[in-house]
């Protein structure tokens, strides 16, 4: 007698929006909608953050997909390299004719 399927509610998943605005340039995070898949999070993103012929590209990405660093970590993650010195090619040997890396 009881069907409690008719009483939820369904959630219509978040999706992140990036738009490149030229050919040659990174995409931008402009912002968030809520649509039911990708398909539609695309063109929801040209109605809402696309004017005008200004972009040549649009990524939507669902935001429960997107890890993040947490700032508490900032230290860890964005230290000078000096420390770590894996970033640095200087226990390498450079083949005859390079002169620059």
């Amino acid at each position: 007698m009881g069907n409690d399927s008719s009483n939820k509610e369904v959630e219509i998943p978040l999706y992140e929006v990036f738009i490149r605005s030229a050919n040659g340039l990174e995409h931008r995070h402009v912002g968030s909608l809520h649509a039911a898949d990708a398909e539609m999070a695309i063109m929801n993103a040209r109605d809402v953050y696309v004017r005008r012929n200004e972009g040549v590209s649009i990524w939507v990405v669902p935001s429960a997909c997107i890890t993040a660093s947490d700032p508490s970590s900032k230290e860890m993650l964005f230290g000078p390299s000096r420390d770590k010195i894996y970033r640095h090619p200087t226990f390498y040997n450079l083949p005859e004719g390079v002169r620059n890396i």
